[in-house]
């Protein structure tokens, strides 16, 4: 009953003004609505509990065409983001627009991490997080070729494929802002990834309703696979899938390689002569 939501902002491409919205173009990419939500208190911030009720109506509702994302943190988890100089947060906090407020108290002045913070920071990121995805993306083709013999290892496949992308997109985004929420909605992290770099919706092209219906199939094994005896995906989804997320690791290996260089080439500039 004391549990308040303090603002929403809109951030990403519908704040900034670089939202593409082309459903029936060759990729059929769309834009998200992308949205922080800050609550009074950090309870309120379990998705399970509080918030999937909001999220699955936002799916189903017919009259929302574009779709809709949104992450819920609390006040003072923000301000301490924004005080570690997080960029995510730091870039809603310069650009996002504020659709509700219940007061407005302003958010925490955001601090700078050094280039060499930055770069530490991304290199490490980039590392651990590609290489899970490598590991669990082999793991589900060992487990494909077992489905051979018997069908029900696909399940296990479409599960480590499922880990492969979550690793792959939450990767990106901690090389490249230093922050991914924790979700295991691969839709939810591809688009904030691919907000982040366009390049990435190139690994999963949205304009065949096939393929479309075989990454939601995919989203869904996170849970499903593991419990659900009703779970099924076919093997010649599992290979489109396995051959579009190695195309996926390669394209997040170079955007988070050449924001690497950058961010190198930025500390670089600030050593002392």
């Amino acid at each position: 009953k004391r549990g308040r939501i303090l603002k929403i902002i809109l951030f990403g491409s519908y704040a900034k003004g670089g939202w593409v919205d082309e459903p029936f173009t060759m990729k059929g990419y769309r834009s998200d609505f992308d949205l922080l939500v800050i609550v009074n208190n950090r309870k309120l911030c379990d998705f399970t509990e509080y918030w999937h009720k909001a999220a699955d109506r936002l799916i189903r509702d017919k009259a929302i065409e574009t779709p809709v994302s949104f992450i819920v943190h609390s006040r003072r988890e923000v301000n301490t983001y924004l005080k570690e100089g997080q960029y995510f947060f730091s870039d809603i906090r310069k650009e996002g627009i504020v659709l509700y407020e219940l007061d407005d108290e302003p958010l925490a002045e955001p601090q700078k991490l050094s280039p060499e913070e930055q770069l530490r920071s991304a290199q490490g990121h980039l590392e651990e997080r590609l290489s899970n995805a490598h590991r669990a993306l082999e793991t589900s083709r060992f487990q494909l070729s077992k489905a051979r013999e018997d069908t029900k290892w696909r399940k296990d496949a479409a599960f480590g494929m499922h880990q492969s992308l979550e690793q792959a997109y939450s990767g990106v985004l901690l090389t490249l802002t230093g922050y991914a929420p924790p979700s295991h909605n691969v839709k939810f992290l591809r688009s904030l990834a691919e907000e982040q770099d366009r390049r990435l919706a190139d690994a999963f092209p949205r304009d065949q309703h096939r393929e479309r219906a075989w990454f939601n199939t995919l989203n869904e094994a996170y849970v499903k696979a593991r419990y659900s005896k009703h779970f099924e995906i076919s093997e010649e989804a599992l290979l489109w899938l396995g051959e579009r997320t190695e195309v996926l690791h390669r394209l997040v290996q170079l955007v988070c390689e050449e924001h690497i260089v950058r961010l190198g080439k930025r500390q670089a500039e600030e050593l002392p002569l």
